[in-house]
């Protein structure tokens, strides 16, 4: 099947009930995004599908297909972060880091819909991506100066 991957067109061999967060990881190498709870209960492999925040562990493969994925590795480069990657770094949001890819990615996809969030907001957005470090605060922090920056602020 087709998949296509941060604009990069790739042909997988896979079965079609594969989860696409096993066709990122094991097939194209991609491992940023990352296995958390397997239940889509966590946030950890979440990725976007034609912009919209998903878990990449309950989709399966022939769902994405034809479908635009972006991963972490997708969203901005070291030289060019996104704006919610330059804020988690101001904000210094990452203790373990093993969640950041995902709520990164959640954060960039409910930016895209409520660019101007209020703190009830931010928590009802990601409250479904777990942080076992505590970072929420931080996170608050980052979504915040991330939305002000994507709207053209300072």
């Amino acid at each position: 099947m087709k998949l296509t991957v941060n604009g990069v067109s790739h042909e997988v061999d896979v079965e079609e009930d594969m989860p696409l967060l096993w066709v990122l990881r094991d097939e194209l190498q991609l491992t940023g995004t990352k296995y958390g709870c397997g239940i889509a209960q966590c946030g950890a492999c979440t990725v976007h599908m034609n912009g919209m925040a998903v878990r990449s562990c309950q989709v399966p493969a022939k769902e994405a297909a034809d479908q635009t994925i972006t991963t972490i590795e997708g969203l901005g480069q070291p030289e060019a972060l996104h704006a919610v990657q330059a804020a988690w770094v101001e904000h210094q949001v990452a203790q373990c880091g093993y969640c950041q890819s995902g709520q990164i990615m959640q954060a960039a996809s409910f930016l895209q819909f409520k660019p101007n969030p209020t703190d009830e907001d931010i928590d009802r957005a990601m409250s479904a991506n777990l942080c076992r470090c505590g970072t929420y605060p931080r996170i608050r922090e980052a979504v915040k100066t991330a939305a002000k920056s994507l709207r053209g602020g300072v």
